[in-house]
């Protein structure tokens, strides 16, 4: 059997940020895969046509030495695979400290491991409302929104994250207090004069091994598209960058530019469904909004004991009427959202890969006892976890709903699940009325 000829390949560090570059290697037309392991040989072989892949992971809310040992382990994997390019996918508001998330951790293992003389570091995603200016970092309140556009360490809701909190927007120097590598910038006058092959030459002759890229619309990112490949072509060897789904979309503009692949503009169309399942771990004030209109529209309200769950051992018993709710409201008809911003304190730690699995779990045990056809998972921290509960192995985009988070097709051995619709949303994506938006309200 044939084993499919890779171009890019990339490591998201959760769930919701490896749909959104799913999606746009998907929109410029490659086909992707998105998988929960690195692939084996016999695993890739059952899909010849694959053109990229990612692997959806969950270091965001990791510590270092759990993030360094499952990291390794993909690094080794994924080189394997001998791709032109391979991506460290991060959120596009580069969340993380030297606590959790260390981003500067895996800037030092991609440069030991895939030894480029330098690591690429593109934040900036315009579509998403993601812009780097002189090094500094801007995000519009809401992807897929009106919202206004701050500057990173005033963002009302990323300068309030519970877990890494944004208190500089200056990203060299925030991952400068995650990695003693030393750090440049090509600026976005030289993206705008096209000179960045000159001054990142310039930047690593001068011992400089990250360098972070502005950007502030699309030319931007065809102009660095351009710049990256040609850097993956001069080298000859696998390029490593870090960044958000802006790799993704620098590139796909490069290589639709060039006629390498066609961008694809016909997807299935969002149909509506009757019911719809909503699991919510976000404490994002965007969520919060969505959860407060899906309360006026229709949506039956479970809110789960986040405090009490991230104490105790996870178990069915706990869960179980939780379970039991949502199965008799589903089965009348009723579209669900269980989440967990009811009963947040923050006086008590909260743990990520707990409330992720027991919402992941609660989901898994509906589907299994309804006839619901669609999910829709919020929160970055807490979605990789879910979906592990949830037995999900693969998935692939089949319909956009907002840019970075499309609807996806599930595959998975556990015969409820595979087939599954599946939409994952970080805490900043959609207007309010997202929930009804996914549901097909507006179909």
């Amino acid at each position: 059997m044939q084993t499919p000829q890779l171009s890019i390949a990339y490591y998201g560090d959760d769930f919701t940020g490896s749909t959104d570059a799913l999606e746009f290697l998907s929109r410029a037309g490659m086909q992707t895969m998105l998988f929960f392991e690195v692939p084996t040989k016999e695993k890739l072989q059952q899909f010849p046509h694959l053109q990229a892949l990612g692997i959806a992971g969950r270091t965001r809310s990791l510590g270092k030495e759990a993030m360094k040992e499952e990291l390794q382990t993909a690094f080794d994997a994924l080189a394997k695979l001998q791709t032109k390019h391979l991506h460290y996918k991060v959120c596009s508001t580069f969340d993380s400290s030297p606590e959790i998330g260390n981003i500067g951790l895996v800037l030092e293992l991609g440069l030991a491991q895939f030894r480029n003389q330098w690591t690429p570091i593109l934040v900036a995603a315009p579509s998403l409302g993601r812009y780097s200016v002189f090094g500094n970092l801007f995000a519009r309140m809401g992807i897929g929104s009106d919202g206004h556009i701050h500057r990173l360490d005033r963002h009302p809701s990323m300068s309030k994250h519970p877990v890494t909190p944004a208190d500089e927007a200056d990203l060299r120097l925030h991952l400068g207090r995650q990695t003693s590598v030393e750090i440049g910038l090509l600026d976005i006058l030289q993206v705008e004069a096209d000179t960045l092959a000159k001054a990142q030459t310039e930047q690593v002759s001068a011992g400089k091994k990250a360098l972070f890229i502005d950007a502030v619309n699309e030319e931007h990112l065809l102009t660095i598209g351009t710049f990256l490949e040609s850097k993956a072509i001069e080298q000859n060897q696998t390029l490593f960058s870090i960044g958000s789904s802006g790799i993704e979309m620098a590139l796909g503009s490069y290589w639709n530019q060039q006629g390498v692949f066609s961008p694809k503009n016909t997807w299935q169309s969002l149909q509506k469904v009757d019911t719809l399942l909503v699991i919510s771990g976000s404490c994002s004030p965007v969520t919060s909004a969505q959860i407060d209109w899906a309360k006026q529209h229709d949506f039956i309200e479970i809110i789960v004991d986040a405090p009490l769950i991230s104490q105790e051992e996870l178990s069915e018993n706990i869960l179980q009427s939780y379970i039991d709710q949502a199965i008799i409201h589903i089965e009348n008809g009723k579209s669900v959202m269980i989440h967990t911003q009811g009963g947040l304190q923050e006086s008590i730690p909260l743990s990520s890969e707990k409330l992720g699995s027991a919402l992941g779990l609660i989901a898994k045990k509906v589907i299994e006892s309804t006839h619901l056809t669609r999910l829709l998972i919020a929160g970055g921290d807490t979605s990789s976890y879910a979906a592990r509960a949830l037995e999900i192995e693969a998935l692939e985009m089949i319909a956009p709903v907002v840019k970075g988070a499309p609807l996806c097709r599930v595959y998975s051995s556990n015969k409820a699940i595979d087939g599954l619709e599946v939409n994952v949303k970080g805490g900043q994506v959609g207007a309010a009325n997202y929930f009804g938006l996914v549901r097909g309200d507006l179909a």
